[in-house]
């Protein structure tokens, strides 16, 4: 599990928490030579002006936050409101990329 405080990560320079959205995608990728996975978060947050989007997870210092697994990430995004909702899996060149949608959960 990624070690840093939970309050102190950021997708796009967005702190986690501070997501306005009802639904997001967590999308991983196995790392090369590493047990460790990728995971990047898509909210619909606008890309620059090439059009890419920074839809990775970065500690308070701006380094990238590696899960151990997709469960992992699940269990990240669950303490920061978030609960699943569905997944499927896309394969490019021999390589799986695992996709799950999560949904904001209702506050009580």
């Amino acid at each position: 599990m990624a070690l840093t405080p939970v309050f102190s990560q950021t997708v796009n320079d967005v702190p986690i928490k501070d997501i306005k959205v009802k639904y997001i995608e967590v999308i991983g990728n196995q790392r090369t030579m590493s047990k460790k996975m990728n995971i990047e978060i898509e909210f619909g947050q606008e890309g620059n002006l090439m059009g890419a989007q920074n839809t990775k997870i970065k500690d308070e210092d701006g380094n990238r936050v590696l899960f151990n697994s997709m469960v992992d990430a699940l269990n990240f995004m669950d303490k920061h409101g978030y609960k699943y909702l569905d997944s499927y899996i896309t394969n490019h060149k021999e390589t799986n990329s695992y996709h799950y949608i999560l949904v904001k959960k209702e506050e009580e």
